[in-house]
């Protein structure tokens, strides 16, 4: 008899869990809510747990009438066209991916 893995808590889940909490307020329409959005999906992807953070974010899909694809294509084109995510400093304008 094979036993379930324990299902972990993700080291940023906490901050995650705030940052999903302003997407949800937010449209489809926010070039940084889907960004955001976007980001989270990939961070949580194959992660064994997190099962909240991983449900809300099918929620929020799915009010937004979107397929994690077309998402992805959407934020593509987002960062093509724009610098979503900057530092807030003029000594250091390089792209936050954190």
């Amino acid at each position: 008899m094979s036993k379930e893995p324990t299902p972990q808590k993700h080291p940023q889940e906490r901050r995650d869990r705030e940052a999903l909490n302003l997407i949800a307020q937010s449209s489809a329409a926010d070039p940084l809510a889907l960004a955001e959005l976007a980001r989270l999906r990939i961070r949580y992807e194959g992660f064994p747990g997190a099962i909240e953070i991983k449900e809300t974010l099918d929620q929020i899909l799915r009010r937004w009438n979107l397929t994690e694809a077309e998402l992805f294509a959407k934020t593509r084109e987002i960062h093509q066209n724009e610098r979503i995510y900057q530092v807030k400093s003029k000594f250091n304008p390089q792209e936050d991916w954190t």
